[in-house]
């Protein structure tokens, strides 16, 4: 890890979920107070954790071979560090004697004590720790009520999430001016890639900044006609960026920016979305409970009958229910499932199969490319009628309904079962009823919805009775 010149660098910079050289808060900091070095530390433990299908870890090696491409041909590197973040940080800053390491915040609570705890070690090694706000617009107590208390009502959050971003802007950071700034090296060897290790290659979305502009001039062209469109899975119609902002190889600024120059329909539903995303997050910093819990704790308590069989079912896509099995299929076969279908499927395991929202919430987990978990957690209680704002729980989805409505030609249906695909535009939202439907490999429902609806009405009213 020598360097190719007596110039010390003077400052390391740590890449994690920020995977690109532009608009990068941490990083127009570090280059904007002397020369830099930056590194990406593959963590040992977390990744031990992971199944092998796990689709996120290629589309993370992905993004950093971009960016050490692009710093290798401006003479530098970004340096591949695998084992213990801690033990790894801190040889690399001893190797260059480098007494300031920046970062990007991360405000999941396992990220917050990992944080906390390098900061206070490195502390007796006088290397000084400096934290950024980059992965949302406004942050862990940014937006407080007038009882300086974090909100829990979305719709009260977004009024004074505008009205501060109205008065204070949104910023750049424009990290990709500043590149000469980088430290000169030889090209770094990788101490880890996801082949060596057993990860497998799947068809999900590449990788990098690069791709990730592209998705979003892709989608700019869409945005418009967002707020019509976005409820129809077999349109195609949404941005495919959600795993761009949850790994930082698109900046939240830009999206915002470019959702706010629009002022048209489309442009301000998903800024409503974006907002969403903020909005979970302070959720998850400001009741880190809600991890294992629900916000509302007293449906803590809900007798979810949790039938493996019919959780098995609803992983595999096998449960009788064409949209929610097409959405599953999806999931496990693409590691993405269109919104729409994300709540008709959470709200089928939760209030159809009466199973536990925190089953669900680890299976996309494991198989969402663009898993986050706080919009993953504030998604899956909001379905589940546990979190905060939530859908109140008598309101349920009726699977057959949402999918004629949203599905309305089956053509979503058909794309993902195509032992279906034969069915007329009528019987493929409900093929049990379909005399064909024996020469099909495809289940009988499992359930009754309209009985069902009524078990889950009763588990929750029990509840709040007490």
């Amino acid at each position: 890890m020598a360097a190719t010149h007596n110039q010390e660098p003077t400052q390391l910079f740590w890449f994690r979920r920020d995977l690109r050289l532009n608009d990068n808060h941490g990083l127009f900091s570090a280059l904007n107070n002397g020369k830099v070095i930056a590194c990406f530390v593959w963590d040992r433990d977390l990744l031990n954790t992971l199944q092998l299908d796990n689709p996120r870890v290629n589309f993370i090696h992905q993004s950093i071979c971009e960016i050490k491409q692009q710093l290798q041909l401006i003479g530098s590197d970004l340096i591949v560090l695998y084992g213990n973040t801690q033990e790894q940080l801190l040889k690399l800053l001893t190797t260059y004697k480098i007494k300031t390491l920046h970062w990007n915040e991360d405000y999941e609570p396992w990220a917050i004590i990992r944080d906390q705890q390098i900061q206070k070690d490195f502390m007796d090694y006088e290397i000084h720790c400096k934290m950024y706000k980059d992965q949302t617009i406004f942050a862990k107590r940014e937006i407080l009520t007038q009882q300086s208390k974090p909100y829990s009502v979305y719709s009260a959050y977004k009024n004074t999430w505008l009205k501060k971003l109205a008065h204070e802007g949104c910023q750049s950071y424009l990290s990709e001016n500043l590149l000469t700034n980088f430290h000169q090296l030889q090209p770094q060897k990788d101490d880890f890639t996801p082949l060596q290790h057993g990860f497998e290659q799947l068809p999900a979305l590449t990788g990098g900044a690069t791709q990730a502009q592209q998705r979003l001039l892709n989608f700019t062209s869409k945005l418009a006609t967002y707020n019509l469109n976005r409820d129809y899975p077999f349109q195609d119609l949404t941005s495919y960026i959600g795993v761009d902002l949850r790994f930082g190889t698109l900046s939240i600024r830009q999206s915002v920016q470019l959702a706010t120059s629009q002022n048209n329909d489309g442009s301000l539903t998903w800024l409503s979305e974006l907002i969403w995303r903020d909005f979970f997050s302070q959720v998850l910093f400001n009741f880190p409970y809600v991890v294992t819990q629900a916000f509302r704790i007293e449906y803590n308590n809900l007798a979810y009958t949790n039938n493996p069989v019919w959780f098995t079912a609803w992983c595999n896509g096998q449960t009788g229910f064409p949209i929610v099995d097409a959405g599953m299929r999806q999931l496990n076969q693409t590691g993405f499932m269109h919104n729409r279908v994300r709540m008709i499927c959470a709200s089928f395991l939760c209030k159809d199969l009466l199973i536990d929202w925190r089953w669900g919430e680890d299976y996309f987990a494991k198989k969402l490319l663009d898993y986050d978990l706080a919009s993953n957690n504030g998604n899956w209680q909001w379905c589940a009628s546990t979190g905060c704002d939530a859908q109140p729980y008598f309101r349920i989805f009726n699977p057959y309904l949402q999918s004629k409505k949203f599905d309305p030609e089956g053509e979503y249906i058909r794309k993902f079962i195509p032992e279906l695909s034969h069915l007329d535009n009528k019987a493929i939202h409900c093929p049990s009823n379909v005399d064909l439907f024996s020469a099909t490999n495809y289940p009988t429902p499992i359930v009754n919805h309209p009985t069902q609806v009524k078990l889950a009405k009763i588990m929750f009213a029990t509840i709040k009775k007490d």
